[in-house]
């Protein structure tokens, strides 16, 4: 050893990013391995470089114990006392040192692939550290390969997946194209680290906004709440921590020039913005704009929220296909029945006949009535969006249900505006 091994450990150390005292422990561990496989007896031989001058010491050493059970590494206290005086048990005692230029031509074959394999394996070791401290984050690669898995993304020094189900249905992708995605999970491989990432996570909504509003980058607005369907349409919830400043506003931008930024990045995705409520009844109301909303009565014990909305605003509520009613049930996480202020009352429903006492009936057949996909307001008079387990419907003719609601108590909702868009936000 030499100080040429110095400069090439500096080397690698440049090209590589491992750290020069890693590197001197691999080649070390490396070596030591390498002695150990050549012959047999050498398991108690011990390999130390000096890291300034690169000399390397080549030496037998044992682990002192009370009593030996493996005597190729152990040996007892009076005999390490023998070459240390002050040897206690634990300790490594050196008792002999060897010739480093001790390998024949097989062995410094043998000790080569050793060291290579080893500072392979340190790289790799490096590289997942460094991508693995970045899960749930953003990362910007360039499309490398398209396969039928997945677009393969080129990320410095490693490669990300971006499988299909994480791809939007929107979006397509070229060669050399850059790509903003967020980190799901980093795996630990034979062949370096693998990164899962995606393009449709709710959390990929909410790193980008960061990136585009400084008021949430530094956490007076924050995002409370995120429903999303990606390529199509999203609501975000936001409340604000400073007094006077409103959340909205600031992530919406002048003349929508945040939000815009936003919907560029996602390809066009609809973005609703809301203001977040304490009180559920406001949220529901809240999160089904841009309808106008006459009234919400929220079951706390059954999670249901009844809303009541003009007759002329039934199907901005509902949404094509049921989604605005649907995103907003996810997004307040109650279930919501909404209905016409036109609709007839709700009347319980009888009982069948036939039916034992205090057995639960049937539930009724609603015509008109949908889950979550519901039809157009000429055709209906109620619809139900739900965001988890439907409980059972509810008498009533021409309704559904949506999931929503606490304690039954009526709230009107305030008409006026409560939400921004971006321009392209639409219902």
């Amino acid at each position: 050893m030499s100080r040429d091994f110095i400069g090439a450990l500096l080397q690698l150390n440049a090209e590589k990013g491992v750290p020069r005292e890693q590197l001197v422990r691999t080649v070390e561990d490396a070596i030591q391995s390498a002695y150990r496989r050549v012959a047999p007896g050498n398991e108690d031989v011990n390999v130390r470089i000096d890291i300034e001058t690169g000399r390397m010491r080549v030496f037998r050493a044992r682990t002192v114990v009370t009593e030996v059970e493996d005597p190729t590494t152990e040996f007892t206290v009076d005999e390490a006392r023998q070459h240390k005086p002050d040897a206690r048990p634990g300790e490594l005692v050196e008792y002999a040192e060897l010739e480093g230029d001790v390998f024949g031509r097989i062995g410094a074959q043998t000790a080569k692939q050793v060291v290579l394999q080893r500072l392979r394996e340190a790289e790799r070791e490096v590289v997942f550290g460094q991508y693995a401290d970045r899960e749930s984050e953003l990362i910007t690669g360039v499309v490398s390969r398209v396969e039928p898995r997945g677009v393969i993304l080129d990320v410095g020094r490693a490669e990300a997946i971006l499988a299909t189900t994480d791809q939007s249905a929107t979006e397509h992708y070229r060669l050399g194209e850059h790509v903003k995605a967020y980190v799901l999970e980093v795996r630990r491989t034979t062949r370096g680290p693998l990164i899962y990432v995606s393009r449709t996570h709710k959390n990929f909504l909410r790193r980008i906004f960061e990136l585009e509003v400084p008021e949430i980058h530094a956490g007076t607005v924050e995002i409370k709440a995120i429903a999303r369907e990606a390529g199509n349409r999203s609501k975000v919830a936001v409340a604000s921590r400073q007094e006077g400043l409103d959340p909205v506003g600031a992530t919406v931008g002048q003349r929508g020039g945040r939000v815009q930024a936003v919907v560029a990045e996602l390809g066009g995705e609809k973005i609703d913005v809301i203001p977040w409520s304490d009180d559920p009844a406001v949220f529901v109301a809240n999160a089904l704009s841009p309808a106008q909303v006459v009234g919400v009565t929220i079951d706390e014990e059954a999670r249901i929220a009844s809303v009541t909305v003009p007759e002329r605003m039934l199907s901005l509520a509902i949404g094509r296909e049921g989604q605005n009613a649907r995103l907003a049930a996810k997004l307040t996480g109650w279930r919501i029945d909404i209905r016409s202020d036109q609709a007839p009352p709700r009347e319980p429903a009888e009982r069948p006949r036939g039916t034992a006492e205090g057995a639960a009936p049937e539930a009724p057949t609603e015509p008109g009535s949908a889950g979550v996909e519901a039809p157009a307001a000429a055709e209906m008079s109620s619809a139900t969006a739900s965001a988890g387990p439907a409980p059972e419907p509810l008498a009533q003719d021409g309704a559904s249900t949506v999931e929503a609601a606490p304690a039954e108590e009526a709230v009107t909702a305030p008409r006026t505006r409560t939400r921004r868009t971006a321009q392209e936000v639409s219902p």
